[in-house]
C-alpha cells in the first residue's frame, strides 16, 4: 500500500506546500511508503522533495491518494481517473469576486477551483479540511463523505532560526510596530488596516509604524491602489516589504507589538498562529475562519470599523492586565497546533481510511 500526495504546484515557503511536506515527513516517520507528486515543483526545494505528476505509477485499490485542493487547475480533473482511495484535503478557495477587478486569470482560477470542488465531491471517499470553516465549504459544495478537520501542520522549528539582524537594527526603536503578514490581495483588505493605522497614528500614537509583509506579485494594481491610498491620507511609516526572505519575516515578528488582521476571507490564516508563537497579541476581524483559528484567544472585532480597531490596538498595548490575559489565552490555543498533536491526529485519520471506517 502506498500513500501519495498530489497537488498542482508545490511551492517554496507557502502554507499548502509546507503542510504537504510536513505530512510526508509524518507518513515516513510512521513507516508508510509515500511520495509527493506535483504538476509544478519549485526549483528552490531540495532535490527529491517531490516527483513530477506524470511520473506517477499506476495506483492499486488499497493505495491512498491525498489531493490538496486550493485553486483551479487541470490536475483537479485527473484525480477521478486514478485508482486507490481518494482523499480531498481542502485548503480553501478564495471567492472569485475578490480578483475580478485586478487579475482575470486569478479570478478565473478561483471560479474553476470551486467548480472542480463540486465535481470532486462526487468521487471523494474521504475529505479533510484544515479548519471548521473549510469543512462548511465542502458541505456546501456537495461533499457527503466523512470530513475531518485537521489543522495545518506548521513547522515551528523553522521559527527558531536567526532573524535578520539588519531589519532588527533598523526598526528596533521606541515606535509601536503594527504588523500584518500575508499576500497583498483584495480579500485580505489591507486598505482597512491602513485606515485603522491612520486613526491610530494621527489620534492616538504618532510614534507608530505599519508593516505589511507579503508579496504583491500578480496583483500589482491592488498594491498600487494601496500605495496611492497611503499618499492620499498623507501617511508616513507604512512599509510594504514585498516578497522577502524568511529571516526577514522572522525579524518583523520579533519586532511586532501587535498583529492586526482585517481580512474578509481566510480559510485558516497561518500568520495568526505564527503571531501566537512569537507571543504577539492578535487583534482580528471576525470573518471566515478567523474565530476558529483564534479559538477563543486574541481579540475579535465585530466589523471593519477602523476607529474600533485602532482603539482596541491601543487598549491591548496600554492595558498590561488585558495584554497578559490575551497572551496567556493565545499560548493555550497554540497547544492545539502542536506538531506532535497534529501528526497524531493525521495518522489516526489515515488509519481510519485504511480500515474503511
Amino acid at each position: 500500500m502506498r500513500i501519495v500526495q498530489i497537488l498542482p504546484v508545490l511551492a517554496f515557503g507557502d502554507a499548502v506546500g509546507n503542510d504537504t511536506r510536513a505530512l510526508k515527513d509524518a507518513l515516513l516517520e510512521a513507516g508508510y511508503e509515500t511520495e509527493i507528486y506535483a504538476a509544478v515543483i519549485d526549483e528552490r526545494l531540495p532535490q527529491g522533495t517531490a516527483q513530477p505528476f506524470d511520473m506517477l505509477e499506476k495506483l492499486e485499490d488499497d493505495d491512498i491518494v491525498i489531493y490538496h485542493l486550493s485553486t483551479g487547475h487541470k490536475l483537479n480533473y485527473e484525480i477521478e481517473k486514478l485508482g486507490g482511495k481518494k482523499v480531498i484535503l481542502y485548503h480553501n478557495i478564495t471567492p472569485e469576486q475578490y480578483f475580478k477587478k485586478y487579475n482575470r486569470d486569478a479570478s478565473s482560477s478561483c471560479a474553476q477551483g470551486i467548480k472542480a470542488a463540486k465535481r470532486l465531491a462526487k468521487i471523494a471517499d474521504y475529505a479533510i479540511a484544515d479548519s471548521a470553516y473549510n469543512k462548511e465549504d465542502l458541505i456546501r459544495y456537495g461533499f457527503t463523505c466523512d470530513i475531518d478537520v485537521l489543522p495545518i501542520l506548521i513547522p515551528f522549528e523553522d521559527y527558531e532560526k536567526k532573524p535578520n539582524a539588519g531589519i532588527l537594527r533598523r526598526y528596533d526603536d521606541d515606535y509601536v510596530n503594527i504588523l500584518f503578514t500575508g499576500r497583498v490581495v483584495p480579500n485580505k483588505k489591507q486598505e482597512d488596516i491602513i485606515q485603522a493605522f491612520y486613526y491610530y497614528k494621527n489620534y492616538i500614537n504618532p510614534k507608530s509604524r505599519l508593516i505589511l509583509v507579503g508579496s504583491y506579485a500578480g496583483i500589482d494594481k491592488y498594491h498600487e491602489q494601496l500605495e496611492a491610498y497611503v499618499r492620499e491620507l498623507g501617511l508616513t511609516d507604512v512599509i510594504f516589504t514585498g516578497q522577502i526572505k524568511f529571516d526577514e519575516i522572522l525579524a518583523y515578528y520579533h519586532l511586532a507589538d501587535v498583529f492586526l488582521c482585517m481580512s474578509e476571507h481566510e480559510g485558516f490564516c497561518v500568520p495568526i498562529v505564527e503571531s501566537m508563537y512569537f507571543n504577539v497579541p492578535v487583534v482580528a476581524r471576525d470573518t471566515s475562519a478567523i474565530a476558529w483559528t483564534m479559538g477563543g484567544s486574541g481579540v475579535l472585532l465585530p466589523d471593519d470599523d477602523p476607529i474600533m480597531a485602532a482603539e482596541m490596538v491601543n487598549r491591548v498595548l496600554t492595558d498590561e492586565t488585558l495584554k497578559e490575559k490575551i497572551l496567556k489565552n493565545q499560548r493555550i490555543r497554540l497547544q492545539d497546533f502542536d506538531n506532535q498533536k497534529v501528526k497524531t491526529q493525521f495518522l489516526q485519520i489515515i488509519d481510519k481510511i485504511i480500515q474503511g471506517k
